[in-house]
């Protein structure tokens, strides 16, 4: 793109990284000086914008925008000229203008002609009388032209969450452009509508809108209203959205402000109704303007005209029209049948035809194939009752319901991020075509999640690409609650959907966090910045916060140190955050607070509260005195959790009070409870403990007692997964431990010399004594020193404990077969990365046409058990034609085919769905069948069969697996 920014202090530089979208955030720390380039303006001489009076008021309030973000930069707002410049200048000038409307451009043949919301930034000669060059702006629409004006916004500097995020802008003396004859084309999008749904926004949406803006003149007292919209309807264009669900829960967007339609038309942007809404009116709409029952079968006259209305209303501006018919708000109806909604939808098509003059297939309608069934089930004391949902109208498509071609189907996620259904081969050629609604946010069973940013970037980008290369294309909406503090993963679905070309590959999730931060922040950043969101969404995806009270513990206390480690790569998280947060500018940290350091801090604060919650009832067994100090610990960091809540609320003046308040611990049933409730927590008193005061000795792996005086560690090896020790704990019952200093417990790891240790397996006995006393505890370790030949180990993944665990993406090779192979997805899952097929529009395969991942690994022993864990995505049967399916082979035996997520009709959940969304993936573990294994070398292959499988890690199960949320750590490779 053609426009740079420059200073006094350097040359105008263009960076190459930043080359296709002219990103200049910091221009003196970039690399190459731009010597032709052309003075645009400067703080004595703000640009002139040149526009047509008969443009759009959309294009009109854009280039307002742009003249103001110009004095943001520069000090002086740009100047807006209609029509005629009759003054020379020595100055290029900003020409905008949208194709048909403006005069202005003397383009016949452009090659934007007739493309949907497409854009071109040109760098001209002598365009008029007076002037030498001009930076033209030409849209083939009203939004093509809206989205070059705001994309020269942000190459300025102005990121489009300066009003949500407080994103400031860095001051510039000077504006230059890229030579003469420089142009740049985008466009049409990759989606053509791409929106967001304001959903769920009662508590937290409402408390802060209620302190900004006016409330409606209305009854209805609401704070949604033109004022709260305008700056929605203004971000949506900025990130190059075109579509709103607007508030809806409590809210009446044509209602609560009579405004809000037309101030809609006015930016451009095109509304619609969320999944249960049909023909442009609000739920809450209902209870005020409808005689009789919400029912088809006893109402059908007045619920005709409650819609027509709806259309009546809407039909001045564009509206994308939900379409069909539910139960009264998200629930199931009683009396609706497959005939019926046929004909609701035929009803529909004959009001849409009536009210806008024209055939109603040329107006856009989309029908949401989504939850409607909503029951209540009790699932014990210990979760309470939860949400349970079924999907109806799923149903009834898949039964063969007609829906009219010009219809979009809208197909939705399980509401955790992972797809129910792509298009079939047969759908692709609708008119209507197929569209996404996915969700940042989510309230219903097993638990909802609102609090703060819980989503993983790379796995959106996996299911949105399966979907894009499915051939849905026609509207993706995302619901993002409060929109924050969701900033991030409303950006980056919202860049997929309107140029999915630059996210083609795996690695475009870094890059595109990457190029992010750059425009955010700086490119100083850009990596150490990647890399944080790249960790903080690795971790989340582990459990949300929201869901970490649910048994079993999200991390082992008991085996691999997993407890212990997790809170240690939050803190390590946080020390990286912070370190880059206290490297900014004081006007920069704001922002990076609320976007970055709010979600790793507050996360890792619950996490803390959690994992020491969950350790002292380790503790309380073992009757450690340490247990009281983790519950004072735990304690302390519950008080910091509501602290941190209180910054956040005070930041920037105190401009954002009452958007954290959403209650997000120690929920028992799937929404939450009134307040934040502390976590359960265990101490020890002298009852606890005998009075003598002894001490005790813990191993890992068992829980053990103070009592016991001889504890057996697990076995010891010298190939022992990296990072992986044998460690005892010693502790006083009573009063502090010497080991030096004041302490309630020491930790020793265990060495051993491997090359005087005996070969094969025996029993080493350690004692712990205390001095000057007779009390003392007796610890064996199990060694297992095998007589391997080295030889035979180089290359292959070595057992320890009865495990290999292998992360999935760490094969020892791969195939490629008619042009079919793996990809790695980095920072994908739990762990480490993940594994897909490759490219994704295969058809589905068998073990004999199917490529194979090959790993080598090393028994020392024969056994007779053998198990195969694979730990998956979250991924769901998309195609229940091609339901996801995997196979295997150990050595020469046969293969065998796992289908790890079980057959469900569209509109119901398979076994174990709740599990797997807590979790965060699937988790399949088959019998090897064949014989026993004998020691030696072995190969297990893998073969993938549907491009759905993304698989995590790879465990062969001797026997030797402990219980654990992640996995055993990988194992050693020789």
């Amino acid at each position: 793109m053609p426009l740079q920014r420059c200073n006094n202090e350097a040359p105008c530089l263009y960076s190459n990284a930043f080359a296709s979208s002219g990103l200049e955030r910091r221009p003196n720390h970039q690399s190459r000086t731009l010597s032709n380039s052309i003075l645009l303006a400067t703080t004595l001489h703000p640009p002139v914008i040149l526009l047509s009076s008969n443009e759009t008021a959309a294009v009109k309030r854009a280039a307002t925008s742009l003249s103001i973000d110009f004095g943001r930069v520069l000090g002086k707002n740009g100047t807006i000229i209609y029509d005629t410049f009759n003054t020379s200048t020595t100055f290029p000038v900003l020409v905008i203008g949208t194709l048909g409307y403006s005069p202005l451009l003397q383009l016949q043949n452009s090659s934007i002609q007739g493309k949907w919301e497409s854009y071109t930034h040109e760098v001209v000669t002598n365009p008029f009388p007076g002037i030498s060059s001009a930076l033209s702006v030409v849209g083939s629409d009203k939004r093509g032209t809206v989205y070059g004006i705001y994309a020269l916004s942000e190459q300025i500097g102005v990121s489009p969450w300066s009003f949500w995020a407080d994103v400031p802008v860095a001051p510039s003396t000077s504006l230059h452009l890229s030579p003469t004859g420089t142009i740049h084309t985008q466009g049409p999008p990759s989606v053509k509508y791409r929106g967001i749904f304001i959903n769920d926004e009662e508590t937290c949406l409402t408390s802060w809108a209620r302190t900004r803006f006016p409330l409606a003149s209305s009854d209805r007292n609401r704070p949604f209203t033109s004022s709260f919209y305008a700056h929605v309807f203004e971000l949506i264009l900025r990130l190059k959205g075109n579509y709103l669900w607007p508030a809806m829960k409590n809210s009446m967007f044509y209602v609560d402000d009579v405004a809000n339609g037309a101030l809609a038309d006015d930016f451009g942007v095109v509304m619609g109704t969320s999944h249960h809404e049909p023909m442009a009116r609000a739920y809450r709409e209902q209870e005020q303007d409808l005689d009789g029952k919400w029912d088809w079968s006893l109402n059908k006259e007045y619920l005709t005209a409650f819609m027509r209305a709806g259309a009546e209303r809407s039909k001045g501006w564009e509206t994308v029209y939900t379409m069909g018919m539910r139960g009264e708000g998200d629930t199931e109806s009683p009396t609706l049948t497959a005939p019926q909604l046929e004909e609701i939808i035929a009803v529909q098509q004959e009001i849409l035809n009536a009210t806008h003059g024209s055939r109603a297939s040329d107006l856009p309608k989309v029908w949401a194939l989504y939850k409607v069934i909503i029951t209540m089930e009790f699932y014990g004391y210990e979760h309470g009752f939860a949400k349970y949902e079924k999907r109806e109208v799923g149903k009834y498509y898949q039964q063969g319901l007609q829906v009219p071609d010009d219809v979009t189907l809208l197909w939705t996620d399980d509401n955790y991020g992972n797809l129910l259904r792509t298009p079939y081969p047969n759908e692709t050629t609708r008119t209507g075509g197929a569209g996404v609604y996915y969700h940042v946010n989510y309230v219903g069973r097993p638990k909802i999640y609102e609090w703060i940013n819980t989503i993983q970037l790379v796995k959106t980008w996996e299911q949105m690409h399966l979907a894009y290369e499915k051939g849905a294309r026609e509207v993706w909406i995302v619901n993002v609650g409060d929109i924050k503090p969701l900033e991030i993963p409303m950006t980056h679905f919202l860049d997929m959907a309107y140029d999915m070309s630059i996210h083609l590959t795996p690695t475009s999730t870094t890059t595109w966090l990457e190029t992010w931060t750059s425009k955010t922040f700086s490119p100083d950043i850009a990596s150490a910045v990647a890399d944080i969101l790249n960790r903080y969404g690795r971790l989340v995806n582990r459990r949300k916060y929201e869901t970490l009270n649910m048994p079993p513990f999200v991390y082992s206390t008991l085996f691999y140190d997993e407890a212990v480690t997790a809170l240690e790569e939050w803190e390590t998280l946080l020390e990286d955050t912070s370190r880059v947060y206290e490297g900014l500018g004081e006007t920069w940290r704001d922002a990076f607070y609320q976007m970055v350091l709010h979600p790793v801090g507050a996360g890792k604060t619950v996490n803390e509260l959690y994992i020491k919650a969950e350790m002292g009832k380790l503790y309380k067994t073992q009757r450690r005195t340490a247990t009281n100090r983790l519950a004072t610990e735990a304690r302390a960091a519950f008080a910091r959790d509501k602290e941190i809540s209180a910054e956040y609320n005070g930041i920037n003046g105190g401009k954002w009070k009452g958007i954290m308040c959403q209650v997000h611990i120690g929920y028992t049933l799937w929404y939450e409870p009134s307040s934040d409730v502390m976590p359960n927590l265990e101490y020890v008193s002298d009852a606890d403990v005998p009075a003598s005061g002894i001490m005790g000795v813990a191993g890992q792996g068992a829980v053990g007692d103070v009592d016991e005086r001889e504890i057996v560690l697990l076995k010891m090896d010298p190939y022992l997964p990296p990072g992986q020790s044998r460690w005892i704990d010693v502790f006083a019952d009573e009063g502090t431990l010497e080991a030096p200093g004041d302490m309630d417990e020491a930790r020793v790891n265990i060495e051993v010399d491997w090359s005087s240790a005996p070969k094969g397996r025996s029993t080493a006995a350690l004692t712990v004594q205390r001095n000057d006393t007779e009390d003392a505890v007796t610890v064996l370790l199990p060694i297992f020193n095998p007589p391997a030949v080295m030889e035979d180990l180089v290359g292959r993944w070595v057992e320890s404990g009865g495990v290999v665990s292998i992360e999935a993406a760490h094969f020892s090779a791969l195939e490629t077969k008619n042009g079919v192979s793996y990809v790695e997805v980095p920072f994908y899952g739990k762990t480490h990365s993940a594994v897909k097929l490759w490219p994704v529009s295969v058809e589905s395969l068998t073990q004999s046409t199917a490529p194979k991942l090959r790993y080598d690994f090393f028994t020392f022993a024969e056994y007779e058990d053998v198990k195969v864990r694979m730990y998956l995505g979250g991924s769901r049967n998309h195609d229940m034609t091609r339901p996801l399916r995997y196979a295997f082979a150990v050595d020469d035996n046969e293969a065998i085919v796992v289908q790890p997520v079980g057959d469900a009709r569209l509109g119901e959940d398979p076994e174990g769905w709740a599990d797997s969304v807590i979790t965060g993936g699937w988790n399949g573990t088959t019998n090897v069948t064949g014989g026993s294994l004998k020691a030696g070398r072995h190969e297990l292959g893998v073969w993938l069969l549907e491009p759905g499988v993304v698989i995590q890690k790879v465990v062969v199960d001797f026997g030797g697996v402990g219980a654990n949320g992640l996995g055993p750590p990988e194992s050693l490779i020789m």
